[in-house]
């Protein structure tokens, strides 16, 4: 906890997000050579005026407002949050502001949620593991005092009210890990590690509390071995990682080694590798994720969690931060967090 409210690690990781998110959602859907064209050379990549951002944020500020809520209530529960996200992704879906080419998956997800008869469930799309998945996931790295079975529980619930693949529950799952422990002061070098052996340990665990019957929607025989397709997809791309961090250029897209980013486990691939080729150099990795061919806003988003979570609030200059969109909603729930 010391460590946590010293460098405000919960403020630095929602303002890196927000602002690589800002930083990507011009250069999204083009490659890098048009990026470059039209705004420069990618280490002087400027933040655009005004900073708006995308769903990825939208959606994050969300999650956090219905774990917040969630918690206002008493221990954080699987009834409760999922109740109370549920309602925060609903208000989200209606919303005039959610109009920054938000993914169908979330948007016919939360259409769904919204047939309150039905349990979430079968709102769920099972064979989705897009990114929106694990794009929004970081406050359940940096929300204080949950334990090591919520804190998975939640990340895993989260991303199946919209995306229920396995792969996207259990990079999920471990995005909000990485998150937890940048802000605890794991040291980056040994990140991708400390995740292959957080894996490889759940493997096999099914968090039904959470999940309830989710697993059924699929094909596979059993619930264990329908999480384990999605632990056995993050193992290969943390592997595909490892290698990329010691052999790729910086001056090379990032999505040639582990993926362009549309995919759950791609975007917290790339997303690593952005903040892990520069781990003190903050604007750097977010320049770097979002001067991308892939999904340039999510990598960039991630990279920044990744980056404020280790580094603090400070990682961000105030001509950066203080210009960012929801900056005040950020502020409001990195301060409750951090405290």
């Amino acid at each position: 906890m010391t460590t946590l409210v010293y460098k405000q690690a919960a403020t630095g990781a929602l303002t890196g997000l927000a602002l690589g998110d800002a930083l990507g959602y011009p250069t999204e859907f083009s490659d890098v050579p048009r990026i470059v064209a039209r705004f420069g050379p990618w280490r002087r990549l400027a933040l655009p005026e005004p900073a708006l951002v995308t769903d990825d944020t939208q959606m994050t500020l969300a999650l956090g407002r219905g774990i917040r809520t969630a918690m206002d209530r008493g221990v954080l529960e699987p009834e409760g949050m999922a109740d109370a996200v549920r309602r925060e992704f609903i208000a989200w879906n209606r919303s005039p502001e959610n109009n920054r080419a938000p993914g169908n998956t979330c948007l016919r997800a939360c259409d769904l949620l919204e047939q309150a008869d039905r349990p979430w469930q079968d709102a769920s799309q099972i064979h989705s593991k897009g990114c929106g998945a694990n794009m929004r996931v970081a406050p359940l790295g940096l929300v204080p005092g949950l334990s090591d079975e919520q804190r998975a529980g939640a990340a895993q619930l989260q991303s199946a009210l919209t995306h229920g693949h396995p792969t996207a529950l259990a990079a999920s799952d471990l995005t909000a890990h990485a998150v937890r422990l940048l802000a605890q002061g794991a040291e980056p070098a040994g990140l991708i590690g400390l995740l292959r052996t957080y894996a490889l340990d759940n493997r096999s665990h099914y968090h039904e509390r959470w999940l309830g019957d989710l697993w059924s929607r699929a094909q596979d025989p059993n619930p264990e071995q329908f999480i384990a397709r999605g632990w056995d997809e993050c193992l290969a791309i943390l592997d595909r990682l490892r290698h990329a961090v010691g052999a790729v250029s910086p001056e090379d897209d990032p999505c040639l080694a582990t993926g362009e980013g549309w995919i759950a486990e791609e975007a917290l691939a790339t997303g690593l590798l952005c903040f892990l080729l520069f781990p003190d150099e903050p604007l750097t990795a977010l320049r770097r994720g979002a001067c991308t061919a892939g999904d340039s806003d999510s990598i960039a988003c991630l990279a920044g969690a990744f980056a404020g979570a280790h580094l603090g609030a400070e990682a961000w200059p105030d001509e950066w931060a203080d210009r960012i969109e929801y900056r005040s909603d950020l502020l409001t729930l990195g301060a409750l967090w951090d405290a």
